[in-house]
This record gives C-alpha cells, structure tokens and sequence, in this order.
C-alpha cells in the first residue's frame, strides 16, 4: 500500500470516527434522527435526486411529530432540525443574538457576488450592509419603483396578449424570468431591457445562467454551503468568471457615468453610491461589495420571485373560480382608476393579496431556513425525559418552513388551495406564528415587499389582458420535480394564454 493510500484510509477511519461519535452524541441526548449514510448524512436522498433539500428537512419535520426538535447530518456536518413553534421564535427573534448567521459560503475573494451579498455576510458586516439596504424598501421608495415595474408589467402583458394563435402555449417561468430580469435591471442595475424581445440579451443570458440551480451547479451549490473549507480547497467557483466579470464591469461603468455626468437615478446602485463611504474608515463599499448587493437580488428575482409569480399564476389558471375573482377585482379597479392603476389602488387589492399568500404558503420562496450558533446556546430536552442539548459554536440548524405550511395541525386541508384563509376571519388562522415563507426576525429576506410588489404588478397586468387556460402540457394536479433546490413542478408551467375580450 503507497503512502497516499495510507493517508486515504485513515482520513477515512478519522472521519467515519469523527461521524459515529457525533451521532451518538444525539443518542445520548435522547434526540431522534433518521436513517444516514457515513459521509453524506440524510442529504444522500438529495445527492440520488430522490427528493429535494427541503424534502429531506420535511421527512424529518413528520417522521418525530412529539419531538421538540430532531437530528440530521448534512454531510459531515451536524444538523438540527427545529419544529416546535416556540422554540423557533425563541431562536430567530428572542435569541437570535446567538443565531445571526447563515451556514456556509466563507467570506472570500474566489466568489465575492456569492460570499459578500446580505444573504451570506455574517456578524457586524451583515448589520452594517443590511441598514445601507433597508431604506431601499421603504414605501416611499417602493412607490417610486412600482412605476419602473409597472411599465415592465404593463408591456409584458400586451405582448402575451397579442400572441399569434399558433405561439399562445406558454411556459410561464421562461416568460416571468423575463419580467423579473427586466424589473431587477431597472430598479437594481439602472438599465433598460426588454427580454420578451430581445430574447438573447446579454443581460438576460448570463442572470439565466448564473441561476440555473440544476444538474453540477447543485453540487457545487451543496459543497459551498455545506463544505465551504472543501470548496475553497478545490477552488470552486458558484458564479462563472466571465459572469461575474461583466456583472462588475456593468456596475463599474454604470457608477462612472453617473459621475460623471451628474446622473441621479431612484435605485439600488444610486443608494449604494450614496452610502458606500459612510461605514467608516475601512468599511467602505467596494465595487465589488455594490455588485454583490445588486446581484443577491437579480439571483433572488430570477429563482424566488419569478417561482412565486409561477405558482401564484398556476393556481389561479386551474382554479376557475379563482381567477374569476380576481379579474372581477382587476376590472373594479380599472374602473375606479380610469384605465391606469395606480400604487394605492394596487395595495387595496385585498383578494389578489390573498391568492398570493396562499400561494406563498403552499409553496414558500424559502422553504426552510438555517441558522448557524455563534455562540453557545442549550436547548430544552426534545422529548420528556430526555436530555437539554447544548449547540456548540459553529453549529447548524434549520427550520422546516415548508412542514409546518402543510401542517393540519396549523391550517386546515392544507393541501387545498384555499385563499380566504387571508381574509377576514380566515386570517386567525395565517398568523405571524405559524406563516413566515420569507423567514422571520432580524434575517428575514429583507427584499420581501419588493417581491410582493413586484409579483402583484404582473398579475395585475396579465390578468387584465389575458386568461390562463389548462393544456395537455400542464401539470395537473401538481407533481414537484425532485432534481432541483428550490420548489419546482417536473415539467414547468405550461398553460394556453387568451386575450380577453373587451
């Protein structure tokens, strides 16, 4: 036997170690866990493609329904999955002191738009970033970019309207990742495109690219988040170079010539430029700091919010009854507003704020959500009888988003569609307990009414021009595909578009 065979072997014998003990320390804390593969924990399903990440943390979420909490393994790493509701605020609100981070993706300049946007800085950068952010989604700045997005909305709906008859087949998030490109790139970059049109923008292409979360980008995805030492050690890049240099060079440019001709543009990148030297000696933005902010939120568009805007649409085209309703308020509205909705107007639509929080809960944008302990934290005994466990530094843990969604126990028929439970006394039922689909406390996605606003705008706009109809390609009743991260149906979202008549 070489020497490298030597080192392979016991690297092995130390880790499989290393494994067995962790594991039995959830033994002996009276904490129950799911079947595991040595090496890969309870991600081998996700590895084998036979569910996706959040199904895993669903399995877990209903396999121990009188536990507190249950263990996992994500790899080599230790996993806690938390499903009582207390103990959830406890520790993303109460305590989140002892929760601030999320795991993976090490701050370092080999993937500077993954590891130095707000989602994955941790400590006192993320507070300092996030309150450069937070005035970005006052009402006051969301009013002033609901023109922007309405003038995107408004466009993309004449053009499925006039659809030639024998291209009216539509996959609806080829077409919303479109939109969504276009609103990010004007209310984010601060330039115009119109991605229905000129299909193979460049914009478009690489946005398209960067967020293809399938096939070997999983992996790496999966690695960066769950290994990150492993995926510095290879060397291993999220973002391809020649995105992330035309992403940087558009920024750089962009900031440039506002500069230098005195341009002041209602965005992101303006607000950025704005705040960028008011951290402090050292602190300030970089280029490269501003880009990896306005890229968080054109990945964000692309994946989240256009998969949002998919299944709220979804649901209102093969729901009838629903998408009756919800013209009859669009046409109300039109009336009242003389032909042009207005941002007030938007927001008093109390049925289409329903169907999109109804959707939100039947697919939430994030269906789990994970916390690292920064500092040593101990939990209450998971079952009667059983031990407290302490989180150790460095820790990870994740709450089931998505188990609890679909919990009879907390919405009922949870599987139905079902949008009154938003409205008038349905909402006992959607409290702020036990619906959180963009996260809760101090971490939660702080882009969220951008989103809200952004989808409802569209919906808006389609559903005044068009009506969505059932075809032999959509997928009835929902089957969600099993080879992706997020939540997405096996064979995307297809439906026949009709201009309404006038």
């Amino acid at each position: 036997m070489d020497l490298w065979s030597v080192i392979l072997a016991g690297s092995a014998i130390i880790l499989l170690y290393y494994y067995l003990k962790r594991k039995d320390k959830f033994a002996k804390h009276g904490i129950p866990c799911n079947k595991t593969i040595p090496f890969v924990g309870n991600l081998w399903k996700v590895i084998f493609s036979r569910c996706t990440v959040f199904e895993m943390v669903d399995e877990l979420y209903k396999a121990h329904k009188e536990a507190k909490y249950i263990g996992g393994y994500e790899f080599l790493s230790p996993m806690i999955a938390i499903r009582d509701l207390e103990l959830i605020k406890t520790i993303t609100v109460k305590n989140f002191d002892h929760f601030t981070d999320h795991r993976g993706m090490r701050n370092n300049a080999n993937d500077p738009l993954f590891t130095q946007n707000l989602f994955f800085l941790k400590g006192e950068r993320w507070k300092e970033v996030r309150n450069v952010l937070s005035p970005i989604f006052t009402s006051s700045k969301l009013k002033g970019m609901f023109v922007l997005m309405s003038e995107c909305a408004k466009r993309f709906g004449e053009t499925l309207a006039s659809l030639p008859t024998d291209q009216r087949t539509v996959e609806l998030k080829d077409a919303f990742t479109r939109y969504t490109n276009d609103v990010i790139a004007t209310c984010a970059f601060g330039i115009e495109v119109d991605s229905m049109k000129d299909r193979k923008n460049t914009f478009y292409v690489y946005g398209r690219e960067a967020t293809d979360l399938s096939g070997w980008m999983i992996m790496k995805f999966l690695l960066s988040s769950y290994l990150p030492r492993l995926a510095k050690l290879l060397n291993m890049k999220v973002v391809h170079p020649k995105i992330e240099n035309y992403f940087i060079n558009l920024v750089e440019n962009n900031i440039k010539q506002r500069e230098e001709k005195g341009i002041n543009r209602q965005d992101m990148i303006q607000l950025l430029m704005e705040s960028k030297d008011k951290l402090g000696p050292g602190k300030e933005l970089s280029i490269i700091d501003i880009t990896a902010q306005a890229f968080v939120f054109f990945f964000a568009g692309f994946e989240s919010t256009a998969t949002l805007m998919c299944f709220s649409a979804y649901e209102i085209g093969v729901n009838p009854d629903v998408q009756k309703k919800v013209q009859e308020e669009i046409d109300q509205v039109l009336i009242a507003c003389n032909g042009e909705v207005t941002y007030e107007a938007l927001m008093g639509m109390k049925y289409l704020d329903a169907v999109i929080n109804e959707s939100l809960r039947m697919y939430p944008v994030q269906p789990t959500i994970d916390r690292v302990c920064t500092e040593k934290f101990e939990l209450p005994p998971t079952l009667p009888g059983a031990k407290p466990y302490i989180m150790e530094k460095g820790d990870s843990l994740v709450v089931p988003v998505y188990g609890i969604l679909h919990d009879e126990k907390y919405f009922e028929d949870p599987e139905e569609f079902k949008p009154e439970r938003f409205l008038n006394d349905g909402k006992k039922e959607a409290n702020a307990t036990t619906y959180f689909p963009f996260g809760l406390g101090p971490r939660i996605c702080i882009g969220n009414r951008f989103a809200l606003l952004e989808t409802k705008v569209l919906l808006f706009h389609i559903f005044a021009k068009c009506n969505l109809i059932i075809c032999p390609k959509t997928t009835y009743p929902m089957v969600l595909n099993k080879k992706t991260l997020g939540i997405m149906p096996v064979n995307g979202f297809y439906f026949e578009v009709q201009p309404r008549e006038k």
